[in-house]
């Protein structure tokens, strides 16, 4: 939430919190938190010693390894190739960014209409290179990237060569 000018009264976390073991969190201000009645809180994913050793041992992880200044750099580097492919690739009408959570977002150039036909011809492209992106948004005309913040330079930069090729053919 550091990046938003807001304070909010609660925030949801799961995903990778644990490392892959089930767990999710609720934070939020002392008044709203304090609020529920004992057990109010509860549910499927709520804590259990095992997940929470291993969010532990997560957020160790993230901290040794400096994840959050890793993930600033990856995304930098993928918006500068998707900034420099849509010089050449009118289907491009948005990028948007916070560190490595990065999506791109295509429509036809002509219509300015959400091009999932265009997005589907870059997942064909990446994919026959090795490379698989995940569609999403409304329309299916958004290219969401997912990788782990620990993917090895050469792999990532292996991976920024495909996304540029797919979207400049």
């Amino acid at each position: 939430m550091e990046h938003h000018c807001v304070k909010p009264d609660l925030i949801t976390m799961a995903k990778s919190l644990a490392g892959g073991m089930p767990l999710s969190a609720v934070s939020g201000r002392a008044e709203v938190m304090d609020a529920p009645a004992p057990g109010g809180l509860g549910g499927t994913y709520a804590g259990n010693p095992l997940a929470i050793a291993a969010a532990h041992a997560v957020l160790d992880v993230i901290d040794e390894e400096d994840l959050c200044t890793r993930s600033a750099h990856l995304g930098h580097h993928l918006v500068e190739v998707l900034n420099k492919a849509k010089e050449n690739c009118p289907f491009i009408a948005d990028i948007r960014a916070q560190g490595s959570m990065v999506a791109v977002e295509f429509n036809d150039p002509q219509s300015g209409q959400p091009s999932p036909e265009f997005t589907r011809q870059v997942q064909e492209r990446a994919l026959n290179e090795g490379l698989l992106l995940l569609s999403c948004g409304v329309y299916g005309n958004v290219i969401r990237f997912l990788y782990p913040l620990t993917i090895p330079e050469a792999q990532f930069r292996k991976a920024l060569d495909i996304i540029s090729a797919s979207l400049t053919r």
